[in-house]
């Protein structure tokens, strides 16, 4: 654990530093459509990731594409499609960012795969997860080969640079894995540094690869890393926030804490109710603390500190690009932080 921390401290200063801190509130209006904006790219990232997990087994091309068929918004290759378009001249998205986007979206759907396995989850957005559906075996085998078909296609842009970043990611991805399995503290830094590695990386590290694979400025690189870290920050806050409300996830509510993550809401709450201490070394496993830890974060300030929080991190998100030249596609980032920001599932 010393040598993980050390390695972040930088990271977590800035981080805590968020917490202490308060920052200026960004208000952008725009009626932009972030998702529109990109449409035609989307649909054919869809079909070229269908196309890239068939295989001679068909089994294996059916649980590889299960989350890929079903997916959300897809707001990972989104931001790296926006962040294309609002740093290029011509306002088009080259060839070698259009594959970062879909390596991004492997990468993060053999995440899912894993982690349905990991947390033992039944559903996800509102379907049956792949470990139900499809069984343990099956869904860590087929999260395996989304892992390799991404590496064949980060392989195929020949580009040492932008490798040596994806894999970092897949390397942070484990790495916030085990860090969340291992710390039961209510130590936020720990939090923060979990969130980075397990959410905020994949963003910023691939917005800072999408940069480099088509030869931006220096200063640009740093903005979209900047904007990918902060804002992958703050959409996991959210995340932990909705996990103690009442809308509907497509997972079972109060998930984080049955699985014995103390996160963002209880965290605060712990401030105001230091009984929460025992339940969080625990990890919420003895008859009744989930039950008791939900009541004191719901009577606690811990949600609208966490949200609170969160609007200090998208606020540093959009001040990473405010230096971007006026488009629509930087209306499009502006009106994805606020998306990030106001979701309810």
């Amino acid at each position: 654990m010393t040598v993980r921390l050390s390695r972040y401290t930088m990271f977590i200063r800035s981080c805590s530093s968020a917490v202490m801190s308060s920052s200026p509130v960004i208000v952008t209006k725009t009626a932009s459509n972030p998702f529109n904006l990109v449409h035609a790219d989307l649909r054919h990232l869809e079909s070229t990731i269908s196309l890239l997990l068939q295989s001679t087994v068909p089994k294996l091309s059916q649980i590889s594409n299960y989350y890929i068929n079903n997916s959300g918004k897809r707001i990972r290759p989104t931001i790296l499609l926006l962040l294309s378009k609002a740093t290029s001249k011509s306002h088009l998205v080259s060839p070698s960012q259009r594959k970062l986007g879909e390596i991004t979206e492997m990468i993060h759907a053999a995440s899912l795969l894993h982690d349905d396995v990991i947390d033992n989850s039944s559903t996800r957005r509102n379907i049956p997860s792949t470990p139900t559906a499809f069984g343990n075996k099956m869904s860590i085998l087929a999260g395996d080969y989304l892992l390799a078909q991404a590496c064949i296609l980060l392989a195929s842009l020949n580009n040492t640079d932008v490798v040596k970043i994806m894999s970092t990611v897949i390397a942070n991805l484990v790495e916030g894995e085990i860090l969340q399995l291992s710390s039961r503290t209510t130590d936020f830094s720990i939090y923060l540094e979990k969130t980075y590695l397990k959410t905020a990386s994949l963003i910023s590290l691939a917005s800072k690869a999408a940069m480099i694979v088509d030869s931006r400025s220096e200063e640009v690189i740093h903005a979209a890393e900047e904007f990918g870290k902060n804002l992958g920050i703050a959409f996991q806050l959210i995340d932990d926030m909705l996990d103690f409300s009442n809308f509907d996830l497509g997972k079972p509510s109060n998930a984080d804490l049955k699985l014995g993550l103390a996160t963002a809401p209880a965290l605060f709450a712990y401030e105001e109710f230091p009984e929460l201490g025992p339940l969080i070394s625990r990890g919420f496993g003895e008859p009744g603390d989930v039950e008791l830890a939900t009541n004191l974060v719901l009577t606690s300030q811990g949600i609208s500190k966490t949200k609170e929080l969160a609007r200090k991190y998208i606020d540093r998100a959009k001040i990473a690009i405010s230096s971007f030249e006026g488009s629509p596609a930087k209306d499009g980032l502006d009106e994805i932080c606020e998306l990030v920001l106001n979701r309810e599932k």
